[in-house]
């Protein structure tokens, strides 16, 4: 059996967080020391590890109070930060180990590095990238955290950051599409778990990349792995390629 670790959960009464709730319980090697929501004050003496599906705003509350005091590691799955959130998660990253992903999906992580390596070798001048992203109706952010994951590393693969790629939306009359630009498009509806595509196109043929969830169970699985991994890290900021093993340490 495996070493007992502690583990709370923020933003608990949340569909991720009660998703969480069922991996973690299921589990005999983990005691959920902590289930809280946003106003709560939890006992963070008591968790290893505290993962966060909650808000920007909570998430960054979290990260002041652990780093504050040394502990416990974080795994924050909040979309939708500001580039100043962004920053006071990774201060605190210098004090305490944290996990920050937009998507836990091993298959979303997978399709990740295959959209850099497509976007590394397929000639910009020639092939326009287009990412659509749909999700259920009560998701208040728009590109998804994950299409914007996707964004980035279609970036990457062509040596450049996604803020120097990014098209505006497209919406009456905009002209002729730029070469080398990197477009987004997000549907709301329904119940809609996650869907994503990168579609890759030429004027002669077209590349589709994409992934569905099926189960939101996906997601707190990969967020228990990256809970048990990061557990016994060094401070820092860490992603799921840290977690699956696909960056050296």
């Amino acid at each position: 059996m495996s070493e007992l670790f502690h583990v709370g959960i923020s933003g608990a009464r949340g569909r991720m967080g009660r998703a969480v709730s069922q991996v973690l319980d299921a589990r005999e090697d983990v005691v959920v020391a902590a289930r809280y929501d946003w106003g709560e004050t939890p006992d963070l003496s008591l968790c290893d590890v505290v993962i966060d599906f909650s808000t920007p705003e909570a998430s960054v509350a979290l990260a002041r109070q652990a780093a504050e005091r040394g502990g416990p590691a974080l795994v924050i799955g909040s979309t939708g930060l500001t580039p100043e959130q962004e920053a006071e998660i990774e201060k605190a990253a210098e004090t305490v180990a944290i996990v920050r992903s937009g998507n836990f999906s091993l298959g979303v992580n997978m399709l990740i590095g295959l959209v850099e390596h497509a976007a590394l070798r397929l000639d910009a001048r020639d092939w326009d990238i287009e990412i659509l992203e749909t999700h259920h109706r009560r998701k208040v952010d728009a590109p998804s955290g994950t299409a914007l994951m996707l964004g980035e590393a279609a970036a990457a693969g062509r040596g450049a950051d996604l803020a120097e790629l990014r098209s505006a939306p497209y919406d009456g009359i905009t002209g002729e599409r730029e070469t080398g630009k990197i477009g987004f498009a997000a549907l709301r509806a329904g119940g809609v778990v996650g869907d994503h595509t990168v579609m890759f196109a030429s004027e002669d043929e077209v590349l589709t990349l994409s992934h569905s969830a099926i189960d939101r169970s996906l997601f707190a699985k990969g967020a228990v792995a990256a809970a048990a991994w990061v557990r016994s890290r060094q401070p820092g900021l860490y992603d799921m390629q840290d977690v699956l093993g696909f960056r050296q340490a």
